[in-house]
């Protein structure tokens, strides 16, 4: 069974943090105390909506322990590999039409 121990509360707001500096429209479901249901929902420049959630502890790298959050856009029908909460904001805000 896959964990989310990763997934902290500071993480949670990194994120938030990192999508408003991006300037990206954002909102979460609530689920920050049941990590496993978690997820973000971000919309680009170009109106495309993603998804955010947190990686497993498969998906995370011991050499980059800070990258633990999974961007998928079905639109584009793609998915990140586990960003840290910056990259996820760059990944979504960076993505041409």
């Amino acid at each position: 069974m896959a964990t989310f121990a990763h997934v902290t509360p500071e993480r949670c707001a990194q994120l938030g943090r990192a999508l408003t500096a991006a300037g990206l429209a954002w909102s979460d479901n609530g689920q920050q105390d049941a990590p496993q249901f978690l997820t973000y929902t971000v919309t680009d420049s170009h109106g495309r909506t993603w998804r955010i959630s947190p990686a497993t502890n498969f998906q995370i790298s011991p050499s980059n322990p800070g990258q633990v959050w999974e961007a998928t856009c079905p639109a584009l029908m793609t998915t990140t590999p586990a960003l840290s909460a910056s990259q996820a904001a760059e990944r979504i805000k960076g993505t041409r039409a």
